[in-house]
């Protein structure tokens, strides 16, 4: 770790108040050491890791970090705050705040030294020492595991009283009150499961980091030999495999391990951990798997093959809880063996598979995030299918879906075979839309148990007409029903066959039933009302209509509202002859989604000096990502700066939207940008349309972003120039 912290990275005085504040000024200091090379945009990748889960941990630990491509090569600052700065842990103010950058490529040695301090900081000793370091040089040197000068610890840190296997300045070192490292790892070992080849994370990592002189951590299965076990077949310890898992996968993913393994080295139980981090995972052996008595799961991210773990006493936590009360988490799996419970792996505790929170997450967002599952999986289909069919009526013209099926007649010199020969495949993909977005919401729900009635469901909806609604109530019914289904108790000889037989026959039945008898027919009605609303738009409802989905779809640029507003225009246009209200709806869509990108590009051309290098750069890319309607090309500039980005993203779509409706532009496809244009009725207008979004935009911003107060200690020339210059003599734009 020599190279990742040095002296000029560490502040004992950290005079920060917020947590911003404090990534700020230690980052500045990576600036100034040439490790981040653009502040703003570091920062704002600091601000979206912190926004998915704060960093704050119990005992006055802060840990903001992310990867970012503004970072160099990885690199660790350390802050110590007198006052305390609030990062979100439930015990109060951090004191020791750790701000780690990696870089987008980081390779796995690097990330194995940074998951190393990880597990430091889970040793009080560890913390202790960094609190009572009296300079820059004592903590750099503390943090890397270089030795500390004589002076301050004379004796305590020689060589022979540390394992073999450890490097750490701590008192991992407690080991010399205990049995050396080769006592504890020796096989044969009454008390211990001997560590399988392809086992746990830690297994692989330790070697990587005490190279770089940092420690892996004490193996999980090395359970001391003098510790009294607790019996679970009366021969042996209690045995436990977890799994821990973080967005980010380089702190909270190791820190949940280490904090795990040594919660069950205190309660004398064998615990192996799988950390599923971003260094890459060794799988547990199937062997350790089965002979484990529970599993817990501390994750934030979806768990990596998770039915290996069928069968078993399931504790199913968000990642933190596996850092602040692994105690708990162990009586809790070991009170669920005792009573005999066993849960697969989509219990109902384990929800979505694009799991965003934990228990406390509200039910509005769940919800949230089961459609945009069925959504994400089901856009595929609709760009596929959707081209396949915008190009075989270009080809064939508008009479082509009346062509006879290509496996009848088929000339291969004539195109308008050809074009039958698209729409016709076109027309089968846009078939799998409602049937994908139903088995993806219950598979968002319920994992895999929740495919088969989904899918089953959504296919009953296009049956009965009851299209995109159908859809939705089938894929919440089906991920309902699964979920129902696995709470029953169920003997332990029909687990295995539960996933495979039992649930998909008794949920594809019962949701069968409901989506023929009870809800489709009332969802069909409404499917068509909704239809025939649409298909009556006209004159002033239209526009506003226009304007209504030009302001959702650059209001997340991309996220769940955006995706709304997309679904809602796609759900018109995929059958085989959607109505003109439906094709004008998809073209003010596809138009407004275009603006954001395009109007940033735009401003970056027209007034660069009100943007950083980086955001330049971005400028230059925005132009084909808006232009191939990727409205996401305008993230990085409204994670700068969203009070000024959005607000004009949206009134720019919004114009675009409305006036898409006004000229009566029409588009089959649903999606392809700039490129099908060809393909849009009345072509021209829609391009003015778009243009004027841009304009609308671009001018916005760029009036916001020149109105914005100087800093303090600006100089004039200075805000002329929209610019400020930081501590570290490094220019940025200026802040409000």
């Amino acid at each position: 770790m020599s190279n990742m912290i040095t002296t000029d990275l560490v502040d004992l005085d950290l005079s920060a108040d917020t947590k911003e504040a404090a990534a700020r000024a230690l980052a500045e200091r990576m600036v100034a050491q040439g490790r981040v090379t653009d502040l703003d945009g570091f920062l704002a990748d600091v601000a979206a890791r912190e926004a998915q889960m704060p960093t704050g941990l119990d005992g006055g630990i802060g840990i903001p970090h992310c990867r970012s491509s503004h970072v160099t090569e990885p690199t660790l600052a350390f802050g110590r705050s007198t006052d305390g700065i609030d990062f979100g842990a439930a015990d109060g103010p951090a004191d020791l705040i750790f701000l780690i950058a990696a870089p987008t490529g980081a390779d796995d040695a690097h990330l194995t030294i940074l998951s190393s301090l990880a597990r430091q900081l889970m040793n009080t000793d560890f913390t202790t020492a960094l609190r009572a370091a009296g300079d820059p040089a004592a903590a750099a040197a503390l943090i890397r595991g270089d030795e500390p000068p004589a002076a301050e610890a004379p004796d305590t840190k020689t060589p022979d009283t540390k394992t073999p296997d450890t490097k750490t300045p701590d008192t991992e070192a407690a080991a010399a009150a205990g049995p050396s490292g080769a006592d504890r790892t020796a096989p044969g070992t009454a008390d211990h499961t001997p560590a399988p080849p392809g086992g746990p994370t830690n297994t692989a990592v330790a070697p990587a980091a005490a190279s770089a002189g940092a420690t892996a951590g004490t193996h999980h299965d090395t359970t001391r030999a003098d510790t009294a076990p607790t019996p679970a077949d009366g021969d042996r310890p209690f045995r436990i495999v977890a799994v821990t898992s973080c967005p980010t996968g380089i702190a909270h993913t190791y820190m949940a391990a280490e904090s795990l393994e040594n919660a069950g080295r205190e309660a004398g139980i064998d615990v192996a951990v799988e950390t599923q981090g971003s260094a890459g995972f060794a799988r547990l052996d199937p062997a350790v798997i089965a002979a484990a008595d529970g599993v817990i799961l501390a994750h934030d991210v979806p768990v990596r093959d998770k039915d290996r773990f069928a069968g078993k006493p399931t504790v199913d936590v968000n990642v933190k809880a596996g850092i602040n009360r692994p105690a708990e988490l162990i009586a809790e799996v070991r009170d669920k063996a005792a009573h005999g419970e066993a849960t697969t792996p989509a219990a109902p505790a384990a929800t979505p598979v694009e799991r965003t929170g934990g228990s406390q997450e509200s039910y509005g967002s769940k919800l949230r995030t089961w459609l945009m599952s069925g959504v994400s999986y089901m856009v595929p289909f609709v760009a596929a299918g959707g081209l396949l069919i915008a190009l075989g009526f270009a080809i064939g013209g508008y009479g082509i879906n009346k062509a006879p099926a290509v496996t009848s007649h088929f000339v291969w010199t004539q195109a308008d075979s050809w074009a039958a020969l698209l729409f016709q495949i076109g027309g089968v993909a846009f078939g799998f839309l409602v049937p994908v977005l139903a088995g993806y919401i219950a598979y968002g729900m319920a994992d895999r148990p929740g495919l088969v009635p989904g899918f089953v469901g959504g296919a009953i909806a296009l049956t009965i007409n009851a299209g995109f609604l159908g859809g939705l109530a089938a894929g919440l019914l089906a991920g309902g029903v699964v979920i129902a289904i696995q709470r029953i108790r169920i003997p332990h000889a029909l687990r295995g066959i539960m996933p495979v037989v039992v649930i998909p026959l008794i949920s594809s039945a019962i949701v069968g039933f409901l989506m023929f008898v009870v809800i489709g027919k009332p969802i069909a009605t409404a499917q068509k009302a909704m239809t025939d609303w649409l298909n009556g738009l006209t004159g002033a409802n239209a526009v506003l209509l226009g304007a209504l989905l030009g302001l959702m779809m650059c209001f997340d640029l991309g996220g769940p509202v955006n995706k709304v507003a997309y679904t809602f225009a796609t759900a018109g246009i995929a059958v085989s002859s959607p109505s003109d209200s439906a094709m004008k709806i998809m073209a003010a869509v596809m138009a407004a989604g275009m603006v954001p990108p395009l109007a940033m590009a735009l401003a970056t051309t027209v007034r660069g000096r009100l943007f950083t290098p980086t955001e330049r750069e971005n400028g230059k890319a925005a132009w084909v990502l808006g232009a191939s309607f990727i409205t996401e090309g305008a993230i990085p500039f409204a994670a700068a700066d969203p009070l000024r980005v959005i607000p004009s993203a949206m009134a720019g779509g919004a114009v675009t939207g409305a006036l898409s409706m006004t000229f009566g532009a029409t588009l089959r496809a649903p999606h392809g940008g700039i490129f099908v244009v060809p393909l849009i009725g009345n072509p021209l207008l829609y391009l003015v349309a778009i243009a004027a979004g841009v304009c609308t935009t671009a001018a916005l911003v760029v009036v916001l972003k020149s109105l914005r107060t100087p800093a303090p200690g600006t100089t004039a020339a200075e805000a002329a120039d929209g610019t400020s210059t930081t501590a570290a003599g490094r220019k940025q734009p200026v802040a409000a």
